[in-house]
């Protein structure tokens, strides 16, 4: 009787993970590009981003640190909502009855 082959994972999609895909080095990256060092440590108190910043020490203390990388994620999804909410053109406003 011959065994049955080992069941192999098939990666499950993550339509609703907005980070699914993204590397850290991209958010690093994104995140430093649109609020430069200095906003990145005024907004999450690391020295990493306030002592002689860069991507490199930053990926090694966060890839070490998960409370440190879950604000860093976090910052980056209020990141992106925001952008989000600015590229939306503005909901035309209706008068009262709803008609113009």
């Amino acid at each position: 009787m011959s065994e049955a082959p080992a069941p192999t994972s098939i990666p499950v999609p993550q339509a609703r993970n907005p980070l699914h895909g993204i590397t850290l080095e991209t958010i690093v990256t994104e995140l430093e590009a649109h609020y430069g060092w200095p906003g990145l440590a005024q907004r999450i108190n690391i020295r990493c981003f306030a002592s002689d910043p860069s991507v490199s020490s930053s990926l090694k203390f966060l890839r070490k640190t998960p409370w440190a990388r879950e604000k860093v994620e976090s910052l980056y999804l209020y990141m992106l909502r925001k952008k989000e909410q600015k590229s939306r053109p503005a909901a035309k406003a209706t008068r009262k009855y709803g008609y113009e």
